[in-house]
């Protein structure tokens, strides 16, 4: 992830739409406390600080050394659904593909962001989507579960979140990918490999680019379909 996260065409174009989505909700520039729940080896937390001040918080120590590295500061080491933080402290949280992690458990995590929210804060949720996609790169990033609108939805709104924009992403590329998740499925049963791992060479400037065009549509009106399910939600 350390080597990937600032250059992989996956995450630039899902850098790109997830600030589509902050400059519509919160705004940039603003004074905001802000939660990156599960913040892996740091790179969100760089373009999230364009929205406030961040704290990032990690299960795995190698994890937040790796953000150390990146000469980030305000860490802390925690479980998602286990948060050190206080009552209504955040304005912001973010937790990208954390809740799906076979060691979190998803419900109370999400009741663990609406506690730490303050009311009228927002919640910006990044999960992979639909079960029928799993492949040999969720084995390998320890994935357990896929999420879809309406499981997610209802879980929201268990924990006093309410949805304010629900959409699917990378859908442009979702034809070549499930064909890949298939026919791993018959041809490489039992294999490991996550899909960070491959090098696409000067793919990665076109790739990178027809995720990002997703951007303004998940904006506007979203998407039906897409391997990433992403939620915005806010505390009444």
């Amino acid at each position: 992830m350390y080597r990937a996260e600032d250059h992989h065409w996956w995450y630039v174009g899902m850098r790109r739409i997830t600030c589509a989505l902050l400059d519509d909700a919160v705004g940039r520039g603003r004074p905001l406390e802000i939660l990156d729940a599960g913040c892996g080896t740091g790179g969100a937390m760089e373009y999230i600080a364009d929205y406030g001040r961040v704290v990032g918080c990690d299960f795995s120590a190698e994890a937040l050394g790796f953000c150390t590295a990146r000469g980030l500061g305000r860490l802390a080491r925690a479980s998602v659904d286990a948060l050190p933080y206080p009552d209504s402290h955040f304005d912001l949280v973010v937790s990208f593909d954390v809740i799906s992690d076979g060691d979190a458990d998803d419900e109370r995590a999400l009741g663990e962001f609406a506690r730490v929210l303050r009311p009228g804060g927002h919640l910006l949720l990044r999960l992979p989507a639909f079960s029928w996609l799993r492949g040999t790169h969720d084995a390998a990033v320890n994935v357990s579960h896929r999420f879809t609108k309406g499981e997610l939805r209802g879980q929201l709104r268990r924990v006093g979140l309410e949805p304010t924009k629900m959409s699917y992403a990378n859908m442009f590329l979702l034809p070549a990918a499930a064909a890949r998740r298939l026919s791993d499925r018959l041809l490489a049963r039992g294999a490991v490999a996550s899909d960070l791992a491959i090098d696409v060479g000067a793919w990665n400037g076109p790739l990178a680019s027809i995720l990002s065009a997703e951007a303004p549509l998940i904006r506007r009106a979203g998407l039906p379909l897409g391997l990433t399910l992403i939620a915005l939600a806010s505390k009444a």
